[in-house]
């Protein structure tokens, strides 16, 4: 089952600053809310044999989705309603159930790090075959995908771009294409750049993911997830993996997602500017070994990024001077930045990354990522370099 009344989705001819406030609206009629209700029951009255779109009880669908699922679609370009899952491993979970067991998968080497640990799960569990890839090298991502000797093609291409937490960048028209060519499904975790930085269906790819939790929902205070397919049949089947594990979300979550929704735009506009300009400050600084942002001219991802994306994110990857030690000693001396994990809130947080056994062992010991949020930049650029100046 679909959510209904594809009519409300806002037409996709405006920009997406716009849909983020237009799409998922109720109709226009006399004296009806502006906003969508929020609907609280488990089941509906059902008699004989419910229509296709017909709500009979809340596992399968409910009304307090359909907002938000359309509006999301909208975001994003795809054809399909989004569907909304209850975490974002919950929509990568469902996504990975697209390969078979036994199947292969190709996935970044650096991408976050419960999706790796999830690959490894599904390689104990059903004889996944899974490559892990440095995504910003097309043509070894496309070595993998094809295979070669007894290895046939790859079932999944999983994308991160940029990458949880090196903030590579993909060249993902290429890697669609190339993907598609060898029979490959595409993937592509969209979490990080947002649809009003990337929209992937626009470069072909099967099927979007997001942590609405992060920059969707976008204040902290919800666990969601979202997972969507251009083609009907992929949507069907993620639909089904929804259904059958009861990976659903409760009504209030959603609707507290849709409201974040309509300042995605605000959000996400200061937050990239005050993430520029505190990179250009920290790679100036000589306490800063590196500096990864895909908006520095010498980052490697810079015009990957500058061809591929309408922005360059709000992330920032940083290597003080000193090592691991270094690092968590900035962690420490920070005061209004906040030591949490996750990101894509309004206020700025950072960590080490390798604090997680589970992070990649290729990420260095002593980076830390920093997201930025929509706090004054040169309150946040006196934080910043009065814990550096201490270190």
């Amino acid at each position: 089952m679909t959510s209904p009344n594809p009519s409300r989705v806002s037409p996709p001819t405006v920009s997406p600053s716009t849909l983020v406030v237009s799409a998922g609206r109720p109709d226009r009629t006399q004296g009806a809310a502006l906003n969508p209700t929020l609907v609280l029951s488990s089941t509906f009255v059902s008699q004989g044999v419910p229509g296709p779109d017909e709500p009979m009880y809340a596992r399968n669908d409910t009304p307090a989705w359909h907002a938000f699922e359309e509006a999301l679609g909208a975001l994003e370009r795809c054809p399909q309603p989004a569907l909304v899952l209850g975490s974002g491993m919950a929509a990568i979970a469902a996504a990975l159930s697209l390969v078979p067991p036994g199947g292969r998968l190709v996935l970044p080497r650096h991408c976050y790090q419960v999706t790796l640990g999830y690959a490894a799960d599904l390689t104990q569990r059903s004889g996944v075959r899974v490559t892990l890839v440095d995504i910003a090298d097309t043509d070894a991502v496309l070595a993998a995908v094809r295979g070669s000797g007894d290895d046939g093609p790859a079932d999944l291409l999983w994308v991160e771009t940029p990458t949880n937490p090196m903030l590579e960048v993909a060249d993902l028209p290429a890697l669609v294409a190339g993907a598609h060519d060898a029979g490959t499904l595409v993937a592509v975790d969209n979490t990080f750049a947002t649809p009003l930085v990337q929209r992937p269906f626009e470069h072909g790819a099967d099927v979007v993911v997001h942590s609405v939790t992060k920059y969707l929902a976008g204040h902290s205070d919800v666990v969601l997830g979202a997972a969507l397919a251009a083609d009907s049949a992929l949507h069907a089947r993620l639909h089904a993996y929804r259904t059958l594990h009861g990976a659903i979300a409760g009504p209030f979550e959603v609707w507290l997602a849709l409201r974040g929704l309509r300042t995605l735009a605000l959000r996400v506009e200061r937050a990239q500017a005050s993430a520029l300009e505190l990179a250009r400050r920290l790679e100036a600084h000589p306490r800063v070994v590196s500096v990864r942002h895909p908006g520095l001219p010498d980052d490697p991802g810079h015009t990957r990024a500058s061809r591929l994306m309408d922005g360059y994110g709000s992330i920032i990857g940083l290597r003080p001077a000193g090592g691991a030690a270094a690092a968590d000693a900035l962690v420490e001396a920070v005061r209004l930045w906040v030591p949490a994990t996750s990101l894509g809130g309004v206020e700025s947080t950072l960590e080490r990354r390798r604090r997680f056994a589970t992070e990649s062992p290729t990420v260095p010991e002593d980076l830390l990522r920093l997201s930025v949020g929509i706090e004054d930049v040169e309150d946040l650029w006196r934080d910043l370099a009065d814990a550096l100046d201490a270190l």
